[in-house]
């Protein structure tokens, strides 16, 4: 069923390169009863998981069902780029619109950073081994316009951000990223092996008493009642931890719009071949373009690295089993090669795609409704290995009507108007992404500002 394809010679979905390393999970027999509990979570991934963790540790006599479709990790927790990042999951200025105005934000980012560390420790007290490095981000600067957006994004930083802007050489020093003028680099990210994490700690809760039941799709979320194939799960809490994957729910097809990000990771390379590159820090590496790559050196040596690629399917539609287009490994092929022509000749191993979840305004939130309980947590833009073990600990806050410094950050109970019906906003992702990759070619010629097309394309998406 999870099998992948070739392309290329390239192997091509599987769900992901992660999980080569691990071994594919058999999934669970579905859910076949119905279950009376006090808080069913809707969603095996990373934000569910986290959810089940901290509810049974703070309160171990709780009944919890964590419902997942596939298997525990199948989506976006299981095929990310393995960045634990401080980043914010969306925009600053949005969330200062809140009561707590700047002095929210710079909690919810001091939130983050401290969730970096904090994932750490749970995964070395619990015995999850996910390759973790806290080795920091590089974020690389390949043209004037580029450079000027890392200055403009350090100059906007907050107090308690420790990032630092590097010169070319000192970029260089790091990671030999062909064409580097210049950088930042922040030491509040860590690599991690994300199927290890999820899958680790999916052991760590089942120990606890945490029910996950895996093949089981909810087809219908209602206060007090999940309605899935075969049962129905009550509970006065229910928490929906779906992210990319909620438009499939019931009355939620426009709620986020499931943006694609695809992934490819070569062969190990060979010592030389890594003594030209350095990237002995292990640190995780992205670029300044609008149409941004991530990558990291994998714990085998490896390099893994990922783009956009088709950013929106028609209607909402995910892929199957991960598998992604031809076009897209050849463009991500081209990406790897142009900022390291020293692997040049390195094999690409395989290829994989997920899906995120954009809300309309790039934000993330969470919260539970207090007269109905139902609860949410997602919309992580891109940004949520980390966002989901703070979104956990505030959802158990919140279940269990706690009063918190995480309850008052300004991401819970943030809303947001609903994505446009199609072919609306199939065509407004489409021309967004068209903008951004324009502004790039334009940059990449070596315009000395940022190009126009790129703040026209913040503009349209509602960034």
């Amino acid at each position: 069923m999870y099998e992948p394809t070739r392309t290329d010679g390239t192997m091509n979905g599987g769900v992901s390169h992660w999980y080569s390393e691990i071994g594919l999970p058999v999934p669970g027999a579905p859910l076949a009863r119905d279950l009376d509990v006090d808080a069913c979570i809707v969603g095996g991934g990373l934000t569910g998981l986290w959810t089940a963790y901290y509810l049974k540790q703070a309160d171990p006599t709780i009944r919890i069902a964590v419902l997942e479709a596939e298997f525990a990790g199948f989506g976006a927790s299981g095929r990310n780029g393995g960045w634990l990042s401080s980043a914010l999951m969306g925009s600053a200025s949005a969330y200062a619109r809140g009561p707590r105005g700047t002095e929210g934000v710079q909690a919810l980012e001091d939130e983050l950073r401290s969730s970096v560390d904090e994932v750490i420790r749970v995964a070395a007290a619990e015995g999850i081994d996910a390759d973790i490095v806290k080795s920091g981000v590089l974020s690389v600067a390949r043209s004037p316009a580029q450079l000027l957006r890392v200055r403009a994004g350090l100059a906007d930083a907050l107090p308690g951000n420790r990032a630092v802007e590097l010169s070319g050489d000192e970029t260089s020093r790091r990671i030999a990223v062909a064409g580097a003028i210049g950088g930042s680099f922040d030491p509040d990210c860590a690599r991690v092996q994300p199927a290890r994490l999820t899958r680790g700690l999916l052991s760590v809760v089942r120990a606890m008493g945490v029910e996950v039941h895996e093949s089981t799709r909810a087809l219908r979320i209602e206060p007090g009642l999940v309605t899935t194939q075969h049962a129905r799960v009550r509970a006065p809490h229910v928490l929906r931890c779906t992210e990319g994957y909620t438009a499939r729910i019931h009355g939620l097809r426009r709620h986020w719009l499931p943006m694609n990000s695809a992934m490819i990771v070569t062969d190990p390379l060979p010592e030389h071949v890594w003594s030209e590159i350095g990237w002995e820090g292990r640190e995780l590496l992205g670029d300044a373009a609008s149409a941004y790559f991530y990558a990291q050196r994998t714990a085998d040596d490896r390099i893994a690295i990922g783009g956009r690629g088709v950013p929106y399917r028609f209607a909402s539609h995910t892929d199957t089993n991960g598998e992604t287009q031809a076009w897209t490994i050849e463009s991500l092929r081209g990406i790897l090669d142009s900022a390291f022509p020293q692997a040049r000749h390195v094999p690409v191993a395989r290829a994989w795609c997920g899906v995120l979840a954009v809300p309309r305004d790039w934000c993330a939130s969470v919260g539970v409704e207090r007269r109905t309980g139902l609860g949410w947590a997602g919309g992580y833009v891109g940004h949520g290995v980390t966002a989901t073990n703070l979104a956990g600990r505030t959802l158990r806050d919140l279940v269990l009507r706690e009063s918190t410094d995480l309850t008052a950050l300004p991401w819970v109970d943030h809303r947001v108007r609903r994505w446009e019906p199609e072919p609306l906003r199939w065509l407004g992702v489409k021309a967004m992404y068209g903008l951004y990759r324009a502004a790039d070619r334009h940059e990449d010629e070596g315009g000395p500002s940022v190009s126009r097309l790129a703040r026209l394309g913040d503009r349209l998406s509602g960034r």
